[in-house]
């Protein structure tokens, strides 16, 4: 494959694979909140999963095409050590923690029956890391931002991101009003039926 091949290969690649990461992030988003949907929870889990799958191909290859590319020098090494090349060292670096981030949320699915629950939970939340980087890389690097339907593309992905967490701050928000204030405020409650029973104990004696 020619270089230009491999060019417009890295591109491409790069654009689907920051579109389907922003889908990933905004469906776990919307699927940890326990959105409304038509489909039940193990069909939202299974695109979920599958969206994920996508996004690990289109990411791999927009990364070989990258290095392979001769046009600019990247070594295979930049891949999951930042700042290990000269060509465009700050944008370039950002791409490859998102790749680290998203390579460790990836591998910890996979590893899913071997780890805890809490490890992976908190492995998963690595994905949520990774998007902002890949949103930065694509915009600093990206070679197709000046073109309007890529920005536009782009902040499609934003909003979609940044809509879906603001639903889900504002429903456990919500969630936590609901409650019960001896839910709410345990502590606070223990601490008033004690001070009850210890005046009552003192008003008997």
């Amino acid at each position: 494959m020619s270089s230009i091949n491999l060019w417009y290969a890295t591109r491409a690649t790069g654009i689907v694979a920051l579109v389907l990461l922003s889908a990933t992030v905004t469906l776990g988003i919307l699927t940890a909140g326990r959105a409304r949907s038509a489909l039940p929870a193990f069909a939202r889990a299974d695109i979920h999963r599958r969206i994920s799958a996508l996004t690990v191909v289109f990411l791999a290859i927009h990364v070989v095409t990258s290095v392979v590319d001769s046009y600019v020098h990247i070594r295979w090494s930049t891949i999951v050590v930042p700042f290990t090349s000269s060509y465009h060292s700050f944008w370039l670096a950002l791409g490859t923690i998102g790749v680290d981030l998203f390579l460790a949320v990836a591998i910890s699915s996979a590893l899913r029956q071997h780890i805890s629950a809490r490890s992976w939970r908190v492995l998963h939340w690595l994905a949520y890391l990774s998007w902002p980087v890949a949103v930065a890389h694509s915009l600093g690097m990206g070679t197709d931002t000046e073109l309007d339907w890529v920005l536009g593309l782009v902040a499609l992905c934003i909003t979609s991101v940044v809509v879906a967490t603001a639903w889900r701050i504002w429903e456990s928000a919500r969630a936590t009003s609901r409650l019960p204030e001896t839910l709410n405020t345990p502590r606070r409650s223990i601490r008033a039926r004690l001070g009850a029973a210890t005046a009552s104990q003192g008003a008997r004696s």
